[in-house]
């Protein structure tokens, strides 16, 4: 069976992309929540700042859709190439 890298692709930026507008929104309304996720994203994405303002939260939520359907991808194709290496796994 192979996996549909573009479905997976997208699938994965649009989840990561959801889970940082979701964290970075609550802690604009509830500052100190999700800091230490917000922390680490800050850290990955140049621009992101949490905390600051709601274009520095589109600025993480966009970074990180392109951050998930890099991932996707990748995962995607690595599961098609390892799938016919090792044919005939369980049905």
């Amino acid at each position: 069976m192979k996996i549909n890298i573009t479905a997976l692709a997208l699938t994965a930026g649009l989840v990561w992309g959801a889970a940082l507008l979701v964290v970075g929104t609550a802690n604009l309304m509830w500052p100190g929540y999700g800091r230490a996720f917000l922390d680490l994203a800050a850290s990955l994405y140049p621009g992101y700042h949490p905390g600051r303002a709601f274009g520095s939260v589109v600025t993480g939520t966009l970074y990180s859709m392109v951050d998930g359907a890099i991932a996707g991808t990748v995962l995607g194709w690595l599961y098609n190439s390892l799938s016919r290496q090792f044919p005939g796994g369980s049905a």
